[in-house]
């Protein structure tokens, strides 16, 4: 009885021992490749920080856009890692995970990009972006009713600081899917006022003081292309428009030189003595069916 019980405890010892063996025996065999993976490891790494180095060197020689150096430079430096890789798991002879890591990446790849595809849509934007360059630091552009200075281009958000001193972060992909206005691309922007005048005035008066008043302005420029032009009668007024051009976004700002244009305006036509009319209402009481204000008696 107790050597059947000892028969049936030393054959599963025996079975874990020569497991055991088994795989020993199996490192002792790999301990050759192990060095040479743990050298192609040391190899890989210093092939892939040098070619990211090498890369950025050339880039910045070709272009001073950071962001598309960054992208290129990091996917130089993974994908020679990633090739170390493939290459070392063969000299271990895993070539089974071989198999395996390229379809776990297939399908970890493939669920990426349903669960972040805005990330993944601005992500590429961001790529479109860096290449077509539409605006850089610096710059004041306008999209959905927000404007303001570009501070920091990404390749998944740009950063804009608006004039009322906010950061707004906006994803690259709405200046693909939305128009957008870039003010400093042409260096220079129209000024548009409105300005209305007394039925009682001289137009060609008003027109020849407003035009003077402007030309004579400083920061205005191209003054041979300001336009002048009536544009309506009012009801108390016969209003026009001043268009002309000034440098920008460089000093004077726009709304400096909006301001500086209106007070020209007004001191011109004080000096020639031109009414610039507020709205006037008249009562008529004498309409038929009504009593003129004369004949009206007050009540007692």
């Amino acid at each position: 009885m107790n050597e059947d019980i000892q028969v049936q405890v030393a054959e599963p010892i025996q079975t874990v021992i020569q497991k055991l063996e088994g795989w020993l025996n199996s490192f002792i065999s790999l301990i050759p490749n192990m060095a040479v993976t743990l050298l192609l490891l040391i190899i890989f790494l210093v092939l892939a920080r040098l070619g990211s180095k090498l890369f950025k060197k050339l880039f910045s020689k070709a272009s001073n856009n950071k962001a598309l150096e960054h992208l290129f430079s990091t996917v130089i430096y993974v994908a020679i890692l990633g090739i170390g890789l493939f290459i070392m798991l063969g000299v271990l002879g895993l070539n089974k995970a071989v198999t395996s890591l390229l379809a776990g990446i297939g399908v970890i790849g493939l669920a990426l990009g349903f669960a972040f595809q805005d990330i993944a849509a601005n992500f590429v934007s961001g790529i479109i972006l860096a290449f077509r360059r539409p605006f850089k630091r610096g710059d004041i552009i306008e999209t959905k009713d927000i404007m303001g200075k570009v501070t920091k281009t990404n390749l998944r958000d740009t950063v804009i600081e608006t004039f009322q001193g906010q950061e707004v972060y906006i994803p690259n992909k709405d200046f693909l899917q939305n128009a957008f206005y870039n003010f400093s691309v042409l260096e220079r922007r129209r000024v548009d006022l409105a300005v209305g005048v007394s039925y009682a005035e001289d137009l060609e008066k008003v027109e020849d003081v407003v035009l003077s008043a402007i030309k004579n302005l400083e920061g205005v420029i191209d003054k041979d292309k300001i336009v002048f032009d009536y544009s309506e009668f009012d009801s108390s007024s016969i209003n026009f428009n001043i268009r002309f051009w000034i440098e920008y976004p460089d000093q004077p700002g726009y709304l400096t030189m909006r301001s500086k244009a209106i007070k020209a305006i007004k001191r011109a036509f004080d000096e020639q003595d031109i009414t610039i009319p507020f709205p006037i209402r008249t009562l008529d009481f004498g309409i038929k069916g009504g009593q003129k204000l004369s004949q009206m008696e007050l009540n007692k």
